[in-house]
């Protein structure tokens, strides 16, 4: 078995010691590196190659957003769990949109963010139906140029069919990919094959960038669902 490699980036040293001591006792993860500031990333990202990096979102030189920003442009990218204090500030709102898989908080329990790397490093992101619907109601308030985002969001989303589309924005209602399948009468696999052309057809990370994109495109505003 491959261990999952993982890179810690927090500038409270109590914090990546903690961190290390609950990981490092799974037997199929690794600590590659450790790193005190998002201005650390890159190099120790080719260096060790991670295949999940946990990162601070609050850090004095180069903050989270940024180191996010910066890995995820990258071909290579490993996938980014945010840590965080908040369930759901503007600074995890816009790691997300960034192309974060996901965050876990830091007072989460050590089993779960153990689990959250695990699945983070399979594909899936770290993010319950739940808080996906906790943060979309968080980015209906989000301050930006509203009518801008709408705007290109719409015509992101004019390339999808109708099946496409159905998908995106029960995605967006934080639905699981069997609570999709059940709503509209196909099975698992086929929701999953959706899920994947959106993403290739948007040139989207990851399910939690559909779900925003089908908020700002005010797919969510067009259905009868609370």
């Amino acid at each position: 078995m491959t261990a999952i490699k993982v890179l810690l980036v927090d500038d409270d040293p109590l914090v990546r010691a903690g961190l290390s001591l609950m990981l490092g006792g799974a037997d199929d993860i690794e600590i590659v590196g450790e790193a005190a500031d998002g201005s650390e990333v890159t190099s120790l990202v080719d260096r060790t190659h991670p295949d999940v990096v946990l990162m601070d979102i609050r850090m004095p030189s180069v903050d989270g957003l940024a180191a996010t920003e910066a890995l995820r442009g990258r071909d290579d990218a490993p996938q980014v769990v945010v840590l965080t204090t908040f369930h759901a500030d503007d600074q995890v709102l816009r790691a997300l949109r960034a192309g974060a898989a996901g965050f876990v908080l830091k007072d989460t329990p050590p089993a779960e963010i153990v689990a959250a790397v695990r699945r983070v490093a399979a594909g899936d992101p770290v993010l319950s139906p739940a808080v996906t619907r906790q943060l979309m109601a968080h980015a209906a308030g989000d301050p930006g140029p509203g009518d801008t985002r709408r705007s290109r969001a719409r015509d992101r989303v004019a390339s999808l069919n109708d099946r496409e589309r159905e998908v995106a924005v029960a995605v967006g209602r934080g639905l699981a990919n069997a609570e999709i399948a059940a709503e509209l009468y196909m099975s698992v696999a086929t929701v999953k094959t959706h899920v994947s052309r959106i993403l290739a057809k948007l040139d989207l990370n990851n399910r939690v960038q559909i779900a925003l994109l089908a908020h700002d495109a005010g797919l969510l505003e067009e259905t009868d669902h609370p």
